[in-house]
């Protein structure tokens, strides 16, 4: 059989051939659907991630400023009404007996001068009423363990508790107290004068022992007038506890003046 050579016009020999058309529109198409949805996908993770981010921002400032501001108003407010009220009392107004005051009520005003510390003390350590308001709060159970003594106690330890950090962090940097560093508590009659003595830098919450009336690990070797501040360590933590202790060296009427550690 010879072969035969089969003339195909010029239009034909030029026009595209077309194989699987439509299967290939399909195919491009189902193709574009997955890259939409993809693209969808990233952008909405994307903003997820913002979004949880600018939440995590917006709760590190709320932590790290906002308490900080509100609870300071509050504790200038606590503080200004403690002294307003006693002014109002006149000289010669006695303090009241230890027991006396409901949990979160205020009733002394400390000071650090050499950390420009001034707060309002209230009883009780609750973190509501007490702590996160700014204040620091006394150690004051009716009974067990954390009953400590008040200032114008003859003998005894009057230990304090307040934040390092967030809430007003009145203790911050108690961990800079120096032994010989004044510290004084006012109330209604007197002011307190306190000398800090020594410190322990870090010991379990679970150890009451530091705020007995003779504080273990404090070094004083029998009854006296003592204050003990705690706080929580390391810092933004509350693994462990911080303390101070001092010993009283001063009392002075309110009637006679500011003592000289509020003064120089």
């Amino acid at each position: 059989m010879q072969l035969r050579r089969v003339e195909v016009p010029a239009q034909a020999a030029h026009r595209p051939v077309r194989t699987g058309g439509r299967a290939a529109r399909r195919h491009a198409a189902r193709r574009a659907r997955r890259g939409s949805v993809g693209v969808l996908l990233c952008r909405l993770t994307g903003e997820l991630f913002i979004t949880a981010g600018v939440l995590m921002l917006l709760f590190v400032a709320y932590q790290l400023w906002w308490t900080n501001v509100r609870a300071l108003q509050q504790a200038g407010g606590a503080a200004h009404h403690l002294q307003s009220r006693w002014d109002e009392d006149g000289q010669g107004a006695a303090d009241r007996d230890a027991g006396d005051f409901s949990p979160g009520e205020g009733f002394a005003i400390l000071y650090i001068p050499s950390l420009d510390v001034k707060a309002p003390i209230a009883e009780g350590v609750g973190k509501q009423k007490v702590l996160d308001r700014g204040m620091v709060g006394h150690y004051g159970e009716p009974s067990g363990a954390l009953k400590t003594a008040m200032p114008w106690d003859k003998q005894g330890n009057f230990a304090l508790a307040g934040h390092r950090n967030t809430h007003g962090e009145p203790f911050r940097y108690v961990n800079r107290l120096k032994p010989g560093d004044k510290i004084v508590v006012e109330t209604r009659s007197a002011f307190y004068t306190y000398e800090m003595t020594s410190r322990l830098d870090q010991t379990s919450p679970a150890n009451v022992t530091v705020i007995a009336p003779v504080p273990a690990g404090s070094g004083f070797r029998g009854p006296g007038r003592y204050i003990t501040l705690t706080t929580c360590t390391p810092e933004f933590t509350s693994t462990y506890r911080l303390i101070v202790w001092g010993k009283m060296v001063d009392e002075r009427p309110r009637s006679k003046g500011k003592p000289d550690a509020l003064v120089n």
